[in-house]
């Protein structure tokens, strides 16, 4: 192998290194894509938060939530939403709701997901009798969370919008 061809190839890596990579926040670019950007500063609705906390863990929600599943979610209710850290995600979705028909519409796709997850729970244990137990505390948990959206829906005021933006 020629020693110049290696030169060459280095020197190429170098200069994409510094160009692609480099840390310098003037150049806009930055190590950690999911960092997030202004509109993840963006105040949420409060139970955005509490519903961020129950859903996104399994051990409260019965059922874990991939970002995949969160962009299908959006996608199902015309939403576009970038792939983020799932936290980020749900804020996004939930960021600008004012009607309970959006809240319904995206609680019923995230019900869908979680009937999949209980089904495939239910089949398990079926096929593994001495998990099933396990298996009946997470449909339980799964079964609770899908009330809990009931819960979310009916207590949701919704909010007009104004031409006096201040009015509250």
């Amino acid at each position: 192998m020629n020693q110049h061809d290696l030169s060459d190839l280095r020197a190429e890596f170098d200069k994409f290194v510094q160009n692609k990579c480099a840390l310098d926040p003037e150049a806009g670019v930055s190590q950690n894509p999911d960092a997030g950007d202004k509109e993840d500063e963006e105040p949420v609705p409060q139970f955005v938060d509490a519903l961020t906390t129950k859903l996104l863990a399994p051990a409260h929600s019965g059922v874990y939530l991939s970002r995949l599943d969160i962009k299908r979610i959006a996608e199902a209710i015309d939403e576009s939403l970038p792939i983020k850290e799932r936290i980020k995600m749900v804020r996004s979705l939930f960021r600008h709701t004012t009607k309970k028909e959006y809240l319904h519409d995206a609680f019923t796709e995230v019900d869908k997901h979680i009937n999949g997850r209980i089904l495939i729970y239910k089949e398990l244990g079926e096929a593994f009798p001495a998990s099933k137990s396990i298996f009946e505390g997470h449909v339980a948990k799964a079964e609770k969370t899908m009330r809990m959206f009931k819960t979310i829906i009916e207590d949701f005021e919704e909010i007009e919008p104004t031409s006096d933006p201040m009015f509250v």
